[in-house]
Order: C-alpha cells, then sequence, then structure tokens
C-alpha cells in the first residue's frame, strides 16, 4: 500500500512497529505508562482517537471474503473488511442456511399473526465498538448526514431509561427494591472474586464459590434476572460481568443504568446494517449449509483451502485460496428454537440426546477434530438442561392485561417513551418469570392500539404456581395463564386470551456460553498458525470481554479482520471503569446500601475542601455508623497530624 503512505516513507521505513501491532491489547496484563516504546494507546483507552483509519500491509482488492453466518458478529465482519481493510464489497459473500438475516438479533411478524422476538438486548454506554459500527451507518428515520447512532442517542439522551417496579410479588404487588440486602461477608466474597485470577477459576461454578445467603440475596435476584445467570453457570463469567459493568452497580436495582433503542433489535440494528453492506456492494447466498472447512495444517499454519457446502440436495465445495478469508461464526445460542403458539407448547421434554447435533454446532465440532486449537464445543451444548430457556411474546390488544400494564410502566406504553424500563421480575413465581415493555411501537408498523409484551423465565423446568406443568410443557394461553395469576388478573383471563396473540420460543442452547469453562474450551479469534481464518461470535475468546451481549459479536469481529489483515490498529479493551477511583468507591457504596463503608469517613477529613472531594459518592447520614466503623483510622489519623504539627514548631 506504498501509494497511500508513500509521503510517509521515511518515518515508516525507520519504524519497528508495523506489521507489529497487538491487535487486541490486554489491559488486565498491561502496566500502564507512557515511552518511546508505547506509541499507540493504552489498551482500555477508547475516544476518538481510535477512530483512524487502518492501513493494509497491502492491497486487498482481488480478495474474497466468505462469511458462514449472517448474524451481527457476520456482518460487523464485512463493515470492517470494507472499511479498514479497503476490500471492496462485491468481494464479500454471506453464506447462510436459513433465509433469515440477524441471527440471534430477530425481530419479526404482524399485529394480526402476531410479533415474535426470541430474545432482548440490554445495553449501556460504554459498547464503543458497537457504537463506532453505528455512528458510520445511515439514520433509519432522520435525514443524512445523520446515523443510527445519533437517532439512538437523540432518543435516550432526552428519554431516561429507569424502573419503578424492578420486582413484584403477591399477586403483583410491587416489592422493595432499594437495597442489595448483601451482609458483609457477602460484600467481602464479591470483593475477593473480583481480586482472583481468571485461570484460578476453571470450571468453577457460582454457587461453587458463593454462600447460600448470598444466592437468596436481592443483589443476586436482580444480577441473576438481568444477565440471565443460572447459580450452576460459571463462576469466571460471573467475575467477568462484575468487572465488566463495575460502573453500572448503583443502577442495576432501577435499570438506570441502561440505554435502549426506538425499535426492536433487528429493525434498529441489523436491518439498516444489512442495507448499508448490500449497498456496498456485499452479497448473501441463503439455503447454503456449510458442513466444514478443509483446512491445510502444517508446521507452517493453517490455510482453509475449501468450504464444504449442502446446496439443495448436492455437496458443493467452494474453493479458497491463501489470499482469501474465511469468517465462521461458532455456534449459535437460538440454533435448534423449538416455537409454540397460544395452544401448542414447544417441546414435550428436554433431549439432551440430540443436543449439539444442528449444523452450527457440528461445524465447530468438525473444526475440533482438526486441531485443539479449536476449543471444545461440547463443553457448551451437553446440558441442555442447564442451557436453556424459554420466551413469549404477547401481541395484546386492549384488555384488562394492557391496562394492568400501565401499573407497571413509568410512562403510559402508547407514549412511544420507555416504558417498563426493563424486565419486571417476579420472586414468588416458581419458573422466576420476568416481563418487560419496551418502548412502543417495538415495529415500525405496529398499530398505535397493540403493544409487544416479552416474557421469559429462569426457572422454567419446575411446575408453574398457577398452571402445574413446566414453562416448555405448557401452550401459550397456560403462560399467558400463570402470568395473568402472578398480576392479579386470573379472574379475567378468558378475555385476556381472547385479545392476547403468544408466539413461544424455547432456545436449547440460549445460555450455552456461560456453561463452566476452562482455558482452551473457547478458541482464539483468530486460532494460533491461522492465516486466512477467524471465528467470531459468542463462543470464542477474548481477553476481558463478556458473553451474551451485541458488543462481544462486533468485538470478536473487529480483531478477526485486524488480526488477519495485519493493520495498523487496535480494538481497544473493555472500557476502564474497573480502575476508576470513582466507580470503585461508587460501586463499594452500593453494594453497602449506602450505608458507610469501612474507612469512608477518614476519607472524607482528608479529602474535605480539597480538589478531589467530589469523588466521595453520597449516601444514607448515620455518623454513628461512621463512628463505629472508622473510629481506628481516625484515631491513627489524628495522631499522624498530631505528629507533623510537631515537626512545624
Amino acid at each position: 500500500m506504498k501509494k497511500i503512505t508513500k509521503k510517509f516513507d521515511k518515518v515508516l521505513d525507520a519504524s519497528p512497529f508495523p506489521g507489529h501491532v497487538e491487535h487486541a491489547p490486554d489491559a488486565n496484563k498491561e502496566i500502564v505508562h507512557n515511552s518511546k516504546d508505547q506509541p499507540m494507546p493504552f489498551a482500555d483507552l477508547t475516544g476518538n482517537y481510535q477512530r483512524n483509519r487502518g492501513i493494509p500491509s497491502k492491497s486487498f482488492k482481488d480478495s474474497k471474503v466468505y462469511i458462514v453466518g449472517s448474524g451481527i458478529a457476520g456482518l460487523s465482519a464485512a463493515y470492517y473488511f470494507i472499511r479498514d481493510g479497503h476490500i471492496p464489497g462485491e468481494n464479500i459473500l454471506f453464506l447462510d442456511k436459513l433465509a433469515v438475516k440477524g441471527g440471534s438479533l430477530d425481530g419479526a411478524g404482524n399485529a394480526k399473526d402476531g410479533y415474535l422476538v426470541r430474545g432482548g438486548r440490554e445495553m449501556e454506554m460504554t459498547y464503543e465498538n458497537l457504537w463506532d459500527i453505528l455512528q458510520d451507518i445511515p439514520a433509519i428515520e432522520m435525514p443524512a448526514p445523520y446515523s443510527v447512532l445519533d437517532e439512538f442517542r437523540l432518543l435516550n439522551d432526552n428519554d431516561p431509561n429507569y424502573s419503578k417496579a424492578r420486582l413484584i410479588h403477591n399477586h403483583g404487588e410491587i416489592q422493595d427494591f432499594s437495597k442489595f440486602g448483601l451482609d458483609k461477608l457477602d460484600q467481602l466474597a464479591i470483593v475477593r472474586l473480583l481480586l482472583k485470577k481468571k485461570e484460578d477459576l476453571d470450571d468453577m461454578t457460582v454457587e461453587d464459590y458463593f454462600s447460600s445467603s448470598f444466592l437468596k440475596s436481592t443483589f443476586w435476584t436482580l444480577f441473576r434476572t438481568m444477565f440471565a445467570f443460572e447459580n450452576w453457570h460459571s463462576l469466571l463469567e460471573c467475575k467477568l460481568y462484575l468487572h465488566r459493568f463495575l460502573h453500572l452497580t448503583d443502577g442495576f436495582k432501577d435499570l438506570s443504568c441502561l440505554v435502549f433503542p426506538k425499535y426492536n433489535q433487528y429493525d434498529s440494528f441489523v436491518k439498516p446494517l444489512t442495507d448499508h453492506l448490500k449497498s456496498k456492494g456485499v452479497k448473501i447466498q441463503f439455503d447454503t449449509l456449510v458442513k466444514d472447512l478443509d483446512i491445510q495444517i502444517n508446521t507452517e499454519g493453517k490455510v482453509v483451502r475449501g468450504i464444504i457446502t449442502q446446496q439443495k440436495d448436492k455437496e458443493v465445495k467452494i474453493p479458497v485460496t491463501e489470499n482469501d478469508f474465511v469468517i465462521v461464526t461458532t455456534a449459535s445460542m437460538t440454533e435448534d428454537t423449538s416455537y409454540g403458539d397460544n395452544t401448542n407448547a414447544t417441546i414435550k421434554a428436554i433431549n439432551n440426546e440430540e443436543s449439539g447435533e444442528s449444523s452450527g454446532w457440528q461445524l465447530w465440532k468438525n473444526l475440533a477434530t482438526k486441531s485443539a486449537e479449536f476449543g471444545k464445543p461440547e463443553k457448551f451444548c451437553s446440558s441442555i438442561e442447564k442451557s436453556s430457556w424459554q420466551s413469549a411474546t404477547l401481541t395484546c390488544h386492549p384488555s384488562a392485561l394492557t391496562e394492568k400494564i400501565k401499573e407497571y410502566c413509568v410512562n403510559d406504553p402508547y407514549s412511544g417513551k420507555a416504558a417498563t424500563g426493563g424486565i419486571v421480575s417476579i420472586t414468588d413465581s416458581n419458573w422466576l418469570m420476568s416481563f418487560t415493555i419496551n418502548r412502543q411501537p417495538h415495529f415500525p408498523e405496529q398499530p398505535d392500539d397493540v403493544l409487544v409484551v416479552w416474557v421469559y423465565a429462569l426457572f422454567m423446568n419446575k411446575d408453574g404456581n398457577h398452571n402445574k406443568k413446566t414453562m416448555p410443557q405448557s401452550s401459550g394461553n397456560e403462560i399467558l395463564s400463570e402470568l395473568c395469576f402472578h398480576i392479579g388478573l386470573e379472574d379475567q383471563l378468558d378475555t385476556i386470551i381472547e385479545n392476547t396473540i403468544i408466539k413461544t420460543s424455547f432456545m436449547p442452547y440460549i445460555t450455552s456460553m456461560f456453561m463452566p469453562r476452562a482455558v482452551g474450551d473457547r478458541p482464539h479469534i483468530v486460532p494460533n498458525g491461522s492465516k486466512n481464518l477467524g471465528l467470531v461470535g459468542q463462543f470464542v475468546e477474548t481477553n476481558n470481554d463478556v458473553v451474551f451481549t451485541v458488543e462481544t459479536s462486533v468485538r470478536t469481529a473487529r480483531i478477526a479482520v485486524y488480526k488477519l489483515l495485519n493493520l495498523n490498529k487496535q480494538v481497544p479493551d473493555i472500557a476502564a471503569s474497573q480502575y476508576d477511583i470513582r466507580q470503585l468507591l461508587k460501586a463499594t457504596k452500593a453494594l453497602n446500601d449506602y450505608k458507610p463503608f469501612l474507612g469512608e469517613s477518614v476519607l472524607k477529613r482528608i479529602l474535605k475542601n480539597t480538589y478531589f472531594e467530589h469523588i466521595l459518592p453520597e449516601g444514607e447520614k448515620n455518623e454513628k455508623d461512621e463512628e463505629h466503623h472508622d473510629s481506628f483510622f481516625s484515631e491513627q489519623l489524628d495522631k499522624l497530624k498530631d505528629w507533623a504539627n510537631g515537626l512545624k514548631h
């Protein structure tokens, strides 16, 4: 690419840095310092300085890119190949089995037949990679030059999110959720977990580590329902979540830490990104099942030579050269979804014997047989009873249900503003059922008098309180009856059913990425020695990011592109909030339910009337508690001051 950089050749030819960039720097290992040997930003330094255009090491104008899976990870990879790799869009081809774009970020239907959203995505402000893309994608409803990010910001800046009914019980009564209810030992357990090294937590579960009092706390109820954690899930992933979202801790209770789009995730993110890519010439080939990759593996590395596909009734091998690139989304958390409706249940029973046999999992399994570098897919797909849950999408015409829903909304749900502000969890539900009403309309063409409600449950394999069946064995009407029972509407169920269309989805692998894991179970994004293959999505290794987020899918795609093309550009690590003393103090105060924490009064006395006084979070005033906790420290501070004063005389 000398033509691009010829005016800088004297500098570049004398520099040791081109071609030797750490594309995914790790803030967990980096010692922050400024020196001549550190020309690029610190690992977790995010901001506009990271918006430079990467310079490819050579021209890739003749390279072809094959992307297996048209989910958000694959779409993001195509975007970065075009923007930062300068690869022509017409050279990029998606290969997908289903004629549905967006993968797990789906949303479809109509008011007559019912809408369907298998899952929802909670979002927050430090999704730097997602925002990096969306600030370049043309807006959905605003004119040029506005972007999807501009619309997102305009909405959330002026319609802030929060919940007034995060927890309910007793047939619909709003429960007090103002306190986490963690005792001192459980708070200490969280601190100790934050201090532990990741490699010390291989294959450990949440219940292996935390006490029964923690698992019964309001904090865990809020945390687990918000992020879909089970007690048997990975302690390592729980730790990563605590780090990744430490700056949100005080917003877990009322969900004021979250931001949401105007519409469902498909119409808000997938469609505008797909339209943008198509405008660049990107092609999508559906009804193409990718069964395996022909990979040449020797001492010089790993090179994909062909893509083995099933197209209609015949096997077709797509040739791949060393100058081409292949991006594969390993497995899928929504694969093998079973569907139900008002009168039909999704499944009769969970069958582990058929787990991991579908195409996405089989492709990953086939790769894993070629090299240990491709991970261990069986760790994630072998226990459906531990990785599944079910959701239901309710298309609600006016009824007693839509009137009752208003009691849990911060704004009238028909107003277009934030409604429940996130999930409302029913704490005395055997299923631990939750429901949410996002901004309405949830679909662009949704009629004004229709509300779309989303429901899911963590303990779906237990019998319901009202409907004595498990959730997967229940029809949509039976799930609706369970919800109505818990919000005090069971006596009006018949008319509610008449005005509610229900679509249900049983997803056997929806939390499979939370299953306990160890080093090597997930492959690296660009496996060791790989020349032209990148693996993306929720089942690959990142330094510090978490699974089950749109941000992770985008991050893995971006890293894959930068590494494969060896761009002179980095993908910043997660936001540095876990190292920010303000965020640490704020989280400490929140976990202690805003009561004074150990040493707080000492800090107040030291920082009072100084430039740094504002870093201390506000809380309940309780001077006696402060004196009790900090009397020893205060005494030592007074002695130190007396000693210092003595030196002056």
